[in-house]
């Protein structure tokens, strides 16, 4: 790679749908603030004549390869032909397969795609994702006692894109906007088996996102929303709201949604292995 280019080409290649690679080339990638990956995906390769094409276009176009193929011819070819042209590749679930062998003793199944097959915990998690979107920004509070987290805050605490990520692991997450001069559901403070959770964010944190999020709505008359008086005023009513329920408090001011759903994940396993000993 030339020292002065500013991108690289990234390809993925993949006997599946190609989510774990580019789970963690991303995560990589992102370390390099100056430099860009062109990402090259390459889903469902499982034939040669599939990798032909994948084989071509690496060529065309050389920079890293990572993959996940579980037919040794193909990853011989595939390593064979990266090392020909002379540009690195590594398998990212091979060390760790080789890994699973050596402690358990005993060799893989190789099964493509084994992660995507229609399990309990498949349907678990469509089951949770039906739930969160019916009962996202405070919609069916009836139901909320059928929840297992129930995210409150005040507007833009990016409770509905958590309570979406937790339902894609599973959780049933229901989301209850906290408002000043609007009573408050009366189910929320009767709630026995959701655990609650109250996001927080700085108000000049809250004030950016606002603007952000009005200028993309193209409505500038709406200037109580992103008062700064009224958006500490916001901030205060819900952290009162939460020391009188005893929610556990989440600031989210310098989290993204995965970090928060992460801590808020966390606060839920902490609240399930505490249950028994009650």
């Amino acid at each position: 790679m030339p020292t002065n280019s500013n991108y690289f080409h990234l390809h993925l290649v993949s006997d599946s749908t190609g989510e774990t690679l580019i789970t963690v080339a991303r995560a990589v990638a992102a370390q390099y603030a100056n430099v860009t990956a062109v990402e090259h995906v390459y889903p469902l390769v499982r034939s040669q004549k599939q990798l032909d094409r994948v084989l071509d276009e690496i060529e065309e176009s050389p920079g890293i390869v990572l993959f996940t193929l579980l037919e040794k011819d193909l990853v011989g070819r595939l390593e064979g032909k990266c090392k020909e042209i002379n540009v690195p590749s590594l398998s990212i679930i091979g060390p760790v397969m080789q890994l699973f062998e050596a402690y358990l003793g005993a060799a893989t199944t190789g099964r493509v795609g084994a992660q995507h097959v229609l399990n309990a915990e498949y349907f678990r998690r469509i089951d949770a994702l039906n739930y969160t979107m019916m009962h996202d920004d405070g919609q069916h509070v009836d139901g909320l006692e059928e929840a297992d987290v129930v995210l409150v805050g005040v507007s833009r605490t990016s409770k509905t894109p958590t309570s979406i990520y937790l339902a894609n692991r599973g959780i049933r997450a229901a989301n209850v906007p906290l408002v000043p001069g609007i009573p408050l559901p009366h189910q929320l403070g009767t709630l026995k088996k959701p655990l609650v959770v109250s996001l927080h964010a700085t108000p000049e944190r809250l004030i950016q996102v606002r603007q952000n999020r009005l200028l993309t709505l193209g409505d500038r008359d709406n200037e109580t929303y992103i008062d700064k008086q009224a958006v500490a005023d916001e901030v205060a009513f819900a952290r009162r709201l939460s020391a009188k329920f005893n929610w556990p408090l989440l600031d989210v001011t310098r989290r993204s949604i995965e970090e928060t759903a992460a801590a808020v994940m966390k606060l839920y396993a902490d609240r399930q292995r505490a249950r028994p000993s009650e």
